[in-house]
């Protein structure tokens, strides 16, 4: 073979890996193993997080016939208690069952992103976007098993559907999407301004592909019926067993009665929060329009009303947390595809300072050593609370704390409002059904085994409550342990047997 026919060979089979690497399968692949590592270190840490604790419990005590709202309170959706049930039913009670499954939904999220993406970008742009999507899930405190990462992959699932009106089944694949969306609903109600605006955009889809007035209200009537199914089924469920008064006022009448936080929409803390979602949408917006057009652009359009409409719904609550914007991971990914794209003026330079940023802002390293050092403090104060308490007497009380304590000591819980936060938090006064102060008197009548505290409140505490509280464990219980969990000092308490 002479010289310059080995140079061609050499130059075809560069050319040929060069190609495999940036086929859809390679890419898609290394996007699965970049959501595992980005996620990797909150791996069986049960006190990764809060409200994923309370879900778990719940939906972990549902294999026994107990039921939310009912034995159990909470104020979310029947159906995300629904999934953490499953999910312990097959793979036992432990953290990490439920953030493998969390891991699953954040891999369906991000191949969902690539997928959409890949109608604007070539095969290494929409893996960024992917990329993206993952990181943001996990800046915004969606990396153990909140709820926004079990509704993302649904709500994309409807994207996906309606993103070609020009699908000769497009009909069929709008009522599937009303469906996916109805189940969305039953995982947080927050989504319902997404699951507006898609309806209204396969309404527009239709309109101009033809459809009558007649027709369109037809339509309009069966995505409504499909996107409530579920919710009616729930209540219909909750009438059934008599307990529909507890199914409304949790789902439909606290959300109103719980007080905002002084923050109301916008903390203190959210400019710095919502940059990584700020420079992605400005970035997306300028691309667009001074950089490379996207094509097709009407798709890009859709893209960018979808985000909008997840940003109302992040909004809709009186109190908004930095967590609640996970719900804009995938969206923002998919405005930024302009500045991702590599046949822009830049190449894919914009995606690659992106990607490298945003994955050393979440500092894996030293979140996955602070998961090591929560993990050894929990089991410190399971270890150090089991032996006084009991499953049938001698409860014990999380007056604030990790809920998975409850679990972790195998006690009795003297109080069907679980979560620490609905009975230390002012903001739930009269939100509840109940009186806060007037339950909490209740529980310590009952002279609970062991009570835990901490040093300070995530929320506003309720003063007069604190004050039950601390004269309670002044008079009748002792310091047994302490350990420092997410920045606070907390005490296990035990009753003293003098």
């Amino acid at each position: 073979m002479t010289s310059v026919a080995a140079a061609n060979f050499q130059n075809g089979k560069t050319r040929e890996t060069a190609a495999i690497l940036r086929s859809d399968a390679a890419c898609l692949c290394a996007l699965a193993i970049f959501v595992v590592l980005t996620r990797l270190p909150w791996f069986g840490d049960p006190v990764a997080d809060y409200d994923e604790q309370l879900y778990s419990f719940m939906g972990w005590r549902m294999q026994f016939g107990e039921l939310p709202f009912v034995d159990w309170w909470d104020r979310k959706p029947f159906g995300l208690f629904a999934i953490f049930g499953i999910i312990h039913a097959l793979f036992g009670p432990s953290a990490l069952a439920y953030q493998l499954t969390a891991t699953a939904f954040a891999l369906a999220t991000a191949g969902l992103t690539y997928h959409l993406s890949r109608k604007l970008v070539d095969p290494v742009g929409a893996a960024m976007a992917g990329a993206l999507s993952a990181m943001l899930l996990v800046a915004y405190a969606s990396y153990s098993a909140q709820s926004e990462v079990f509704f993302a992959p649904l709500m994309l699932g409807m994207v996906a559907l309606l993103a070609d009106g020009h699908n000769p089944n497009f009909t069929r694949r709008a009522l599937l999407a009303m469906a996916l969306g109805g189940l969305a609903l039953q995982v947080k109600y927050t989504v319902l301004p997404q699951c507006a605006f898609l309806g209204c955009w396969a309404l527009w889809t239709e309109y101009r592909r033809g459809r009558s007035r007649g027709s369109l209200a037809t339509l309009a009537f069966f995505y409504a019926v499909l996107g409530l199914l579920p919710t009616l089924a729930v209540g219909i469920f909750y009438a059934a067993i008599g307990e529909f008064e507890a199914f409304w006022f949790a789902n439909f009448v606290s959300f109103f009665d719980r007080a905002a936080a002084p923050q109301g929409r916008w903390g203190a803390d959210h400019a710095i929060g919502v940059a990584p979602l700020v420079v992605l949408a400005l970035g997306g917006l300028y691309a667009a329009f001074r950089m490379r057009r996207p094509e097709p652009f009407g798709t890009w359009l859709f893209f960018a009303g979808w985000a909008i409409s997840t940003l109302a719904g992040v909004l809709l609550p009186g109190t908004v947390y930095l967590y609640h914007y996970a719900a804009l991971a995938a969206p923002a990914a998919l405005v930024a595809l302009p500045l991702l794209d590599g046949r822009g003026p830049l190449g894919p330079w914009p995606g690659a300072i992106l990607s490298v940023g945003f994955l050393l802002l979440l500092q894996l390293p030293e979140r996955h050593a602070s998961s090591q050092e929560r993990r050894d403090a929990v089991d410190t104060l399971a270890a150090a609370i089991a032996p006084h308490v009991d499953r049938n007497q001698d409860c014990l009380w999380i007056w604030d704390g990790p809920t998975v304590l409850y679990r972790l000591t195998d006690s009795c819980v003297p109080t069907r409002y679980v979560y620490p936060d609905h009975l230390n938090n002012t903001l739930e006064t009269g939100a509840l059904g109940v009186d806060q102060v007037a339950e909490i008197d209740r529980i310590l009548s009952g002279r609970p085994g062991a009570i835990v505290t901490a040093d300070k409140g995530v929320t506003i505490r309720n003063p007069v409550a604190a004050e039950r509280v601390a004269r309670a464990l002044e008079r009748t219980y002792e310091p047994r342990a302490v350990a420092t969990i997410h920045g606070r000092e907390l005490t296990a308490w035990t009753r003293r047997t003098d």
